[in-house]
């Protein structure tokens, strides 16, 4: 009876735990269906409508959520579900969203409304269902292409892309492709376009268009297309157009063809450079094209004498001569010229039209056996030659002598020969010597002979490899004249004419107990056997000084021995070539202690340099000196140096240069006033005027005026008397006659001793004042006298006597006078010299 009660709750137990599990797996199963409705976009309404209902078999009161897109998600507010499971729809969908979401996927969940607990989760796709609401659409509104009109049938010309956004599953995403109008309608071209998927977008198509027959840019240059693209909609059918335009480039389908030519067709013997013919040509492509420009070709001209070239203005052709050509070879030339284009020929033509096909069309060069170059225009041409004067020609034009160098002037060379090949026209010619840079050759005008003007040397610098060039002139006396060219080269054998000599002839050496070793070497301008290797000798006392090592060869050792001292040496060496031919060269050997300084050779060479440089320095001083002394002497010498004139001998005479007659005035003395005395200090104005006439050859006057304008300041001093002046006269001329030597030397004594000369000059002025103040009354008024006029003869050629007053010489006033007035005084009062 005890257990039965443990039973019980047992049984109990057991059958609750097995309702639990069941009702937890009925629900997961609920969990698991998954409902789906559609929905046509762009549904006009009335909102909201019904979409469906969700239906579930409970016996308890549950409560119904909706989330997921179309109600929390991407598209929001679209979707809603009611208390009664009933789905709701608020609004419009797009098939063609921008989230690109053709199903809106969403969660339905039931809970009991006891506990709040899920008891029903359900999955609700909603799909959408696309209409026709959207046409197809071009990428571009308008394609534009250029194809060349040699473009072949059946190659692509230009693709176009379209795209239909709705479901390209159904007819409303699929659309065609196709040709509505073709401006301007041609008869020998047809247009047609292949259309082609996108593999990677299924909504886009490719459109390719091509055509079939021959494209002629002279016919239509350029194609306007219209493309179509329509849909396949079963309610409404949208389509849109896009326009193509084809633009026709020309090409050479023409040929240009020969119109005229015109030129004088003619050209003188050996001229170039002329312009004979132009040749005219007509082409139908465009104008200024490549198809359009010619491009001339000549045949027959196997010595290429002529070239032509195109106008890029009026595409003539223009025939020129470049190369001389020869009457007596040839009289005229017949050419031929033909004519293309500078782009190949091509040529299309349609034969038969075929339907859905390629048509038959006739192709040049592609498909035709016939060859390009026949098809070139070609039009004949002659060029006439004229005959003019041709110069002398050389036979032969080059020749070379050889003979050995040193060779006395005016040995003959050789003879050259010249011959006028003219044949219409009888010439004589001269010969002249051309090019001859040294001067080595003379020409005999006449015979054409060439001798040598000078000795001829090998190593001159004029002579290349011993070959001397020069060039002779062959001139005849046409109208014009012309010239012939000669070349004669001049080959010159060697002879030992040249010593050898010492490359470098200083050394440096280095002081040391043992012998120390240069190198010395020698050149000979002569060739061999003329030159190395050469025999080395030292010349002097150089016995266990200096030896060389060894005695032949081109280069060889300088040995000094140890007991050479410090310092320049200077070494004669005797240099022998292998003939014997020798030379003796100065070698400066400078020797010093490199232990003690690296650089001892530049210095010691610098201080050998220093005695030649020092005496140039000190010249220059010297010069300098000199010149800035003569500069001082020249500076000081420019004070003008006015002379004082005076009368009784010791004034001068001034020259006027003139043959006017002199100025007929009275001389007018200023007398001394009573208050200059003796003692009396003054300015005294002293005028004289002396003039003298005489009859030159009997025919000319001659007046010469001296005048003499002073003002001296007088110094304070004594009058003397006649007594006292004769005295100082006498006085004066024996110290003149002793200093007479050493005044000469004094070219400027005069200022030198100013003070003697002021008072001289006082005791003379004096003195004549004194004498006019009691003479007068003496003067009277001069009245010129008429001898003869200028350029007349005179009846007396006497003229009237001058009275020249005896007036003391002072010869002291020479001391201090130029050396020019002394030698003046030597010759004119020798008795008081």
């Amino acid at each position: 009876m005890k257990t039965l009660p443990v039973c019980v709750g047992l049984l109990l137990m057991l059958f609750t735990w097995t309702v639990c599990v069941w009702a937890d797996r009925r629900r997961q199963k609920r969990a698991w269906i998954i409902d789906s409705f559609t929905i046509e976009e762009e549904n006009p309404g009335p909102y909201p409508y019904i979409l469906g209902k969700i239906e579930l078999n409970q016996s308890y009161l549950v409560r119904y959520q909706l989330k997921g897109q179309g109600v929390d998600l991407e598209p929001k507010g679209i979707l809603n579900i009611d208390k009664k499971g009933n789905v709701l729809v608020y609004g419009k969908v797009d098939f063609e969203n921008k989230q690109g979401i053709k199903v809106l996927r969403s969660t339905f969940e039931a809970k009991d409304k006891s506990n709040d607990e899920v008891d029903t989760r359900l999955g609700v796709h909603i799909q959408i269902l696309d209409i026709n609401d959207h046409a197809p659409k071009f990428q571009e509104s308008v394609y534009e292409v250029t194809v060349d009109e040699s473009h072949s049938q059946g190659k692509t010309v230009v693709t176009v892309l379209a795209s239909d956004e709705d479901d390209s599953r159904t007819n409303n995403g699929t659309f065609d492709l196709t040709i509505k109008s073709v401006t301007p309608t041609p008869d020998n071209v047809k247009f047609y376009i292949q259309q082609q998927k996108d593999v990677n977008q299924q909504q886009q198509q490719f459109g390719k268009v091509y055509f079939n027959g021959c494209l002629n840019y002279e016919k239509a240059q350029k194609y306007t297309i219209l493309v179509q693209a329509k849909d396949k909609g079963e309610k409404i059918q949208l389509s849109s157009t896009s326009t193509v335009i084809v633009n026709i480039l020309d090409k050479n389908n023409n040929l240009p063809e020969f119109s005229g030519k015109t030129g004088p067709g003619k050209v003188n013997e050996r001229e170039t450079g002329v312009e004979v013919l132009r040749l005219q040509v007509t082409d139908k492509d465009t104008r200024g094209s490549e198809a359009w420009k010619a491009k001339y070709t000549i045949h027959g001209d196997k010595k290429e004498q002529f070239k032509i070239e195109t106008d890029p203005k009026t595409n003539e052709g223009i025939l020129t001569v470049v190369k001389q050509m020869d009457y007596e070879e040839q009289t005229y030339k017949n050419l031929s010229i033909s004519v293309q284009n500078e782009l190949p020929y091509f040529s299309c033509k349609v034969k038969k039209q075929v339907e859905n096909a390629k048509w038959e069309v006739d192709v040049i060069p592609q498909n035709s056996g016939m060859s390009v170059e026949n098809l070139y225009n070609t039009i004949p041409v002659t060029i006439y030659v004229e005959d003019v004067n041709d110069p002398p020609v050389f036979i032969p034009p080059v020749k070379h002598v050889h003979i050995m160098e040193n060779i006395a002037a005016g040995t003959s060379l050789t003879t050259f020969t010249a011959k006028d090949m003219d044949g219409s026209h009888t010439n004589t010619f001269k010969f002249v010597k051309g090019e001859d840079i040294d001067g080595w050759i003379t020409v005999d005008a006449k015979t054409g002979r060439v001798s040598t003007n000078k000795i001829l040397d090998r190593e001159s610098p004029f002579g290349i490899n011993s070959t001397y060039r020069a060039t002779l002139y062959a001139v005849d006396d046409g109208v014009p004249s012309l010239t012939g060219t000669g070349t004669l080269f001049i080959h010159l054998n060697d002879q030992n004419d040249n010593a050898p000599m010492l490359e470098v002839n200083t050394v440096n050496m280095c002081l040391d107990t043992e012998p120390t070793v240069a190198n010395i070497t020698a050149v000979d301008l002569d060739l061999h056997p003329y030159s190395s290797p050469f025999n080395y000798e030292l010349l002097g006392d150089v016995k266990d000084k200096w030896r060389v090592e060894p005695t032949d060869g081109t280069t060889v050792s300088l040995v000094k021995e140890h007991s050479v001292y410090s310092g320049h040496h200077l070494l004669q060496i005797k240099i022998s070539d292998q003939q014997g031919l020798s030379s003796i060269q100065n070698l400066s050997v400078t020797v010093c202690n490199c232990s003690i300084a690296p650089d001892c050779h530049v210095r010691m060479t610098r201080m050998a340099q220093m005695g030649p440089l020092a005496a140039w320095i000190v010249v220059l001083t010297v010069l300098i000196f000199i010149a800035m002394c003569l500069m001082v002497l020249l500076i000081s010498c420019k004070a003008e140096r006015k002379m004082i004139e005076m009368d009784n001998g010791i004034g001068c005479l001034i020259k006027t240069n003139t043959e006017n007659p002199g100025t007929d005035c009275m001389d007018v003395f200023t007398k001394v006033p009573s208050s200059i005395g003796i003692q009396k200090t003054g300015s005294f104005n002293v005028n004289a005027s002396l003039k003298l006439s005489t009859n030159v050859n009997s025919s000319h006057k001659v007046t010469s005026r001296t005048v003499i304008h002073k003002t001296l300041e007088a110094p304070q001093l004594d009058f003397p008397d006649q007594m006292s002046i004769r005295s100082i006269n006498r006085s004066s001329t024996r110290t003149y006659r002793e200093n007479f030597k050493r005044s000469s030397i004094r070219s400027s004594g005069f200022y030198g001793n100013a003070d003697y000369l002021s008072n001289s000059l006082a005791v003379i002025i004096n003195k004549k004042l004194l004498a006019l103040q009691t003479r007068d009354e003496e003067f009277v008024v001069y009245e010129p006298h008429c001898y003869a006029d200028e350029g007349q003869a005179m009846d007396n050629a006497d003229l009237d006597a001058l009275s020249i007053p005896e007036n003391d010489f002072h010869p002291e006033m020479l001391i201090n006078l130029d050396n020019r007035f002394c030698q003046l005084a030597i010759i004119s009062r020798p008795d008081l010299m």
